[in-house]
């Protein structure tokens, strides 16, 4: 059985991360918390609204497959989740690595990312 805590964000490709950040915190309500370019130079924020987060990113198709929209999951096993998805047939994306924290709590919180029935990715946080 896995152990999974609940969504712990969603995220969105966007043309123009300046705009769309824009719009959501004046709009939504959302504040930004967070925000970074990865490696690849791909630039991402993240706007929290209450517990919920919503992340920006900008780009066409990044070289991890990533494209449109995916969420992740937060555990609290994620080695042991990881293992009982494989098992169980879930095709693995990427597994667990590194990430950057976006916060004091996630500083020694790895991912993983596995594919669902259409393609989609699901990624999944946690220690």
């Amino acid at each position: 059985m896995v152990s999974f805590r609940r969504i712990h964000h969603v995220a969105m490709q966007v043309k123009d991360v300046d705009n769309s950040q824009s719009f959501y915190e004046h709009h939504f309500g959302f504040e930004t918390y967070f925000d970074h370019e990865q490696v690849d130079g791909v630039p991402v924020v993240c706007l929290r609204l209450d517990d919920t987060v919503l992340e920006l990113r900008v780009g066409a198709v990044a070289p991890d497959g990533y494209q449109g929209c995916f969420f992740c999951l937060e555990t609290d096993d994620l080695g042991a989740d990881v293992e009982t998805l494989k098992k169980a047939g879930v095709v693995l994306h990427r597994d667990i690595h590194e990430t950057t924290p976006r916060n004091y709590e996630e500083r020694r919180w790895k991912r993983a990312i596995f594919k669902g029935p259409d393609g989609e990715l699901i990624e999944m946080r946690g220690r």
